[in-house]
């Protein structure tokens, strides 16, 4: 049987499938103008509003907010947690995304980011709207507003990120599958009687010598004197 073509088929698919798989690896598919053109858009108004909204919390006055001294607490260690998360974390996670806009996992960490610093300074900005004057919770809500429109639009973006990656991933499988329909079945397997081949003999029987048999111990009679005569 001739196994050169079929050898050939399966080496030459496996080298492809092999160099391709190291370009896919390799070789990052390049992310399309309008991606991140949508990304620098998004991001620049997230620092617009990340800058507004640290200039209004320092313009806080909460020592003279009338509330008791246990909310001015909590309310300062929101404002202060919220100043560390926007001038520590979000620049992080912002720099990741514009080394890698399409990275569907640093998309997510912004937008949970996002999410919890809008939870913190709704807090904030109710309590100036309770206990501060006028221009404090007017100013916040207007900083509150600008970063629910970024988590919207990073919602949106991770959104068809996903549809568009789910779609390259069903062009891949479909290519693969190409790649496997053009490689020919294997021939099927012969198997080959040669009539003429010579018999092997059969293998003689042993002969087993038969143990003598045993014979039967007859005890001896003793023999009987005549009388004498007396």
């Amino acid at each position: 049987m001739n196994l050169i073509p079929t050898l050939t088929a399966v080496v030459l698919f496996s080298f492809a499938s092999f160099a391709w798989s190291l370009q896919v690896q390799m070789v990052p598919t390049p992310v399309p103008y309008a991606s991140v053109s949508e990304l620098n858009g998004i991001i620049g108004q997230l620092e617009q509003a990340s800058e507004a909204t640290q200039t209004d919390l320092a313009k806080l006055r909460i020592e003279k907010w009338k509330t008791d001294s246990g909310t001015k607490k909590q309310t300062i260690g929101n404002v202060e947690s919220i100043k560390r998360n926007l001038q520590g974390a979000l620049p992080e996670i912002v720099t990741q995304l514009r080394n890698s806009p399409e990275d569907l996992s640093a998309s997510f960490k912004i937008y949970r980011n996002l999410d919890a610093l809008y939870d913190v300074l709704g807090t904030v900005t109710e309590s100036a709207g309770a206990f501060g004057s006028k221009d404090e919770f007017q100013s916040l809500s207007n900083d509150l507003s600008a970063l629910e429109r970024s988590r919207h639009s990073f919602a949106s973006r991770m959104e068809n990120l996903t549809v568009s990656k789910e779609a390259e991933l069903n062009q891949l499988r479909s290519q693969v599958k190409t790649l496997q329909a053009a490689v020919p079945p294997p021939p099927p397997k012969k198997i080959v009687v040669d009539d003429n081949a010579p018999k092997k003999p059969a293998p003689k029987k042993k002969n087993i010598p038969k143990p003598p048999a045993k014979q039967s111990a007859t005890p001896a009679q003793p023999t009987q004197q005549a009388p004498q005569p007396q």
